[in-house]
């Protein structure tokens, strides 16, 4: 056997976006658009959250979380894709491959984490409703969050310090459009069996533990919903669960695809494209249509919100 180059690689080249090479300029505008209404759409709902004393609950405690996390899953990564649009140019040096995936996992990790705290969230409103504020007190509601921040972050270190000890040999084209794991474990030459295995035991225990816990939150809720006499009573309560379920739905539909689609020859890295784009980009932008589109609580002071700032701004304009 021959001796492979073990050349430090000090910069990676992604080629994701290599099949429409001369298109770049191009998906700069509607990749800034998608950002921009990301941050938007999530950063309004944290505020007003923050602002509203109707929206002091812990249903929407944790929805500011969730506002806030998916502002930095998509400036983990559309900013550097939108710079290398730009440059004409798609790299990413070493260490800033290392931080976007400690950042990536970390933020995605906590999400998962953070949907099921809300699921069990839901459960304690609709099966335990007169026990609902003792369950879900300011100190509980605190250490759930904190929780989930600290489950994201701890995964998302053994990941990135195991990714430290992968060599390249020379190899720096990355098949994908962002730096995760799976598409360094591909382009890796030396014994990766450790960061492989990591990956499947974290993604059924770290993915898979918050999915079961929603699976059996939701079975309780289902059986608790079923057993309430009124249609509207029923409504009203599968109401309160409609818009977390469909970003349920959404985020482990696409976690899935992403991390335990079936490795076989058929796979192409358009199919990686795509994918990455669903989950760390499209998702993101989603979460605060869903939640402001669906939620009469969240569309009332964001109509309020509009209204005090059209009224401002008339006076101005008839000046």
């Amino acid at each position: 056997m021959g001796v492979r180059n073990e050349t430090q690689v000090v910069e990676f080249v992604f080629l994701g976006f290599s099949g429409i090479l001369n298109s770049h300029i191009y998906l700069f505008l509607p990749f800034l658009v998608i950002y921009l209404v990301t941050v938007l759409g999530n950063l309004t709902i944290f505020t007003l959250i923050q602002l509203d004393s109707s929206l002091r609950m812990p249903m929407y405690y944790f929805l500011s979380h969730l506002s806030f996390l998916d502002t930095c899953i998509s400036s983990v990564t559309v900013p550097k894709i939108l710079v290398n649009f730009l440059r004409q140019r798609q790299t990413i040096s070493y260490n800033q491959c290392l931080a976007q995936m400690f950042f990536l996992i970390s933020f995605t990790g906590t999400e998962g984490a953070l949907l099921g705290v809300m699921a069990y969230d839901r459960y304690a409103a609709i099966c335990k409703p007169l026990h609902y504020y003792g369950l879900m007190n300011t100190k509980v509601c605190t250490m759930l969050a904190l929780a989930s921040w600290v489950w994201g972050a701890l995964d998302s270190a053994l990941h990135t310090a195991l990714s430290t000890t992968l060599s390249f040999c020379g190899v720096n084209q990355i098949h994908h459009i962002l730096c995760d794991v799976p598409p360094l474990l591909k382009i890796a030459c030396n014994d990766a069996h450790i960061n492989e295995m990591t990956v499947r035991i974290a993604s059924y225990f770290v993915g898979g533990g918050p999915f079961l816990f929603i699976i059996l939150s939701y079975s309780l809720i289902l059986r608790s919903i079923l057993k309430i006499r009124s249609t509207t009573g029923k409504r009203k309560a599968f109401s309160t669960c409609a818009s977390h379920l469909i970003v349920v739905i959404i985020y482990y539909g696409n976690a899935l695809v992403n991390y335990n689609r079936p490795s076989t020859g058929g796979d192409s890295m358009e199919t990686d494209t795509v994918v990455s784009i669903m989950y760390c980009i499209i998702s993101p932008m989603l979460n605060p249509l869903i939640y402001s589109l669906r939620n009469k609580e969240v569309k009332g002071p964001l109509r309020k919100v509009l209204g005090s700032w059209r009224k401002t701004a008339r006076p101005h304009s008839t000046s």
